[in-house]
């Protein structure tokens, strides 16, 4: 049976929905040796980290999947599915190539590093070394440089709103992302238009949420609620307390207050926190 409702009640909801032109993506965590190689060829660290970021004029967001396995015989007549592997799928980039043209030569290079071993080898041993062929030779093959070396762990993208607020944001960061293929890009004499390259990445997983370690120390990473008062002044965080532990505390009648290191700081009446009706539907927020 539907409820009737006044616009009045549902207007907060439909006019605070987020919007998809806010967000901000920064390139983080290149190893020394792949920003030095692309140092020596006009793309500075203030590029990378900073500038790129800002010319990605269209991305997604992460989303992820779970491979299944499928059971026909724990009972009769029935068919189970459970998951066993998260997988993860790759994201694209379209971003806005300078005059410089250092947007193509960031992930050209980027790319070209991955498989530079012939030319550029790194923490080869002695007896293993062969000469260097430069890459203009007619008799150059590739080598692949180790996954630590053309991973980056510390690229992320922020999503806001209009009316930036820290704590309305949520943010993503790619654990072992790499450049996987460049869309050719089609020049022509007709009108001219603004030049973009179009990146897919690969990566291992993301992390949802803030990953900083002062983030982890505030209780606020993986997007956990921080400490926050209720009516009466106290400070409880329901991310840092197990939720067994708070349901048991709340059918007994009390409950004790965590601090982000998991120290007892006082003890407090459930009635003053989730409210005087025991049987009502609780208003904490557990994650």
């Amino acid at each position: 049976m539907a409820t009737p409702r006044r616009i009045s009640d549902i207007k907060p909801l439909f006019t605070n929905l987020a919007q998809t032109n806010h967000y901000q993506v920064t390139f983080g965590g290149l190893s020394t040796q792949l920003q030095t190689y692309l140092l020596k060829r006009g793309v500075d660290p203030i590029f990378t980290g900073d500038s790129v970021g800002l010319l990605v004029q269209s991305t997604v967001l992460p989303t992820t999947s779970f491979a299944t396995a499928q059971v026909d015989d724990n009972f009769m007549g029935v068919t189970e599915k459970f998951a066993h592997t998260r997988q993860f799928s790759e994201i694209n980039m379209e971003v806005y190539v300078d005059k410089q043209y250092k947007t193509l030569k960031f992930f050209e290079h980027w790319m070209e590093f991955m498989a530079s071993g012939t030319h550029n080898p790194i923490d080869v041993p002695a007896q293993y070394q062969k000469p260097i062929i430069p890459l203009s030779r007619k008799n150059y093959s590739y080598r692949m440089q180790y996954p630590k070396y053309y991973k980056c762990d510390r690229t992320k993208i922020v999503k806001f709103n209009r009316d930036y607020n820290i704590a309305n944001e949520i943010q993503y960061t790619y654990l072992g992302l790499f450049p996987s293929s460049m869309n050719s890009i089609q020049v022509n004499y007709n009108e001219a238009s603004i030049m973009t390259v179009s990146v897919n990445f690969m990566f291992d997983r993301y992390y949802a949420g803030n990953p900083d370690s002062l983030a982890e120390a505030l209780g606020s990473d993986n997007n956990k609620q921080p400490l926050q008062p209720n009516k009466e002044g106290n400070l409880f965080n329901a991310a840092n307390v197990d939720t067994d532990a708070i349901m048991r505390q709340y059918q007994k009648g009390s409950a004790t207050l965590f601090e982000p290191q998991g120290k007892v700081s006082s003890n407090f009446d459930t009635t003053k926190v989730f409210g005087s009706n025991t049987n009502s539907q609780s208003t904490f927020r557990v994650v």
